[in-house]
């Protein structure tokens, strides 16, 4: 037996679907149902899209206040980072201000050790060639230094021999140090009392030379043993600290030992010099300097 096509067949169920659905529809027209959905949706859309645009222009607004507030910041911390670096400056130059003073304060009360005629003054240009080296002074001839003055000067406590004056200008002068290749001092070994010549090797950098210590004495020296000036010749006063042992040495072809000597002044560091009438020389400080 033939089937009837599938629409022929459910023809009055569809009909029967599409009045009802038209019924339902012109009623919920007639009651104003449709038209109040409509708006509860676009209410609804409506409220959830202000919603999103506040909370977009809250985030917005955050991000504004976030970015200037940094901003802010980070022109208060480069100002902090200003005020730090001046505090630092002025914390550097009180306390060079104060190195500074106890320097003088120091070659000031030194000095007042001395007799009236002795003559501090400041190094102002240091000179070097491969023969010979000079310190200059802001002090000369108007101020009554005069050639062969001897110069010593007092740093970090410690009183020392600088050199003595080969030159003398109106208002500078030349000093020799003991460290020149052309430097000769007549020297004592503290502790021993022996007596021999200290030379320099032409270099701040390198120790200078005790020449003439007789060999039958090595086992009373020691390293660290002071050596000071003799006080001979009237070259320089007397006990006048030079420097310490740094080294002994015996030669087999001399009856001399081989002595090195560190400086007690530290020629690279060293700003100011005290030059000394030798004829005036305060005999109450040879005596403090002498054997302990």
């Amino acid at each position: 037996m033939q089937k009837k096509p599938f629409f022929v067949s459910y023809f009055s169920e569809f009909l029967l679907a599409i009045l009802l659905a038209v019924s339902c529809t012109m009623s919920a027209f007639s009651t104003g149902g449709f038209i109040l959905n409509f708006r509860e949706i676009g209410f609804s859309v409506l409220s959830t899209a202000q919603k999103g645009i506040g909370v977009v222009v809250h985030a917005v607004k955050n991000s504004v206040t976030a970015v200037s507030e940094l901003s802010k910041l980070h022109k208060e911390y480069d100002l902090l980072v200003e005020k730090l670096k001046d505090y630092e400056y002025m914390q550097r130059t009180n306390m060079e201000i104060r190195k500074e003073n106890a320097r003088l304060k120091e070659q000031l009360e030194f000095s007042r050790s001395l007799e009236d005629k002795n003559y501090p003054a400041n190094i102002i240009s240091r000179g070097a060639d491969n023969l010979y080296t000079v310190l200059v002074v802001d002090k000369g001839s108007r101020n009554g230094i005069k050639k062969n003055m001897p110069a010593i000067a007092i740093q970090n406590g410690s009183v020392g021999i600088v050199g003595k004056v080969v030159s003398v200008g109106y208002t500078t002068a030349q000093i020799m140090p003991l460290f020149d290749f052309n430097c000769t001092i007549s020297a004592r070994i503290q502790n021993t009392r022996d007596i021999g010549l200290v030379s320099g090797n032409g270099s701040d950098m390198l120790p200078l030379d005790l020449d003439y210590i007789k060999k039958h004495v090595i086992d009373e020296l020691h390293f660290g043993d002071v050596v000071v000036t003799s006080g001979e010749n009237d070259n320089y006063p007397a006990d006048i600290p030079i420097g310490t042992i740094s080294s002994t040495r015996v030669l087999d072809y001399d009856n001399s030992l081989a002595i090195e000597i560190s400086p007690i002044i530290d020629f690279s560091r060293l700003e100011t010099v005290i030059v000394v009438d030798q004829g005036r020389f305060n005999d109450k400080f040879k005596g403090e300097g002498g054997d302990d």
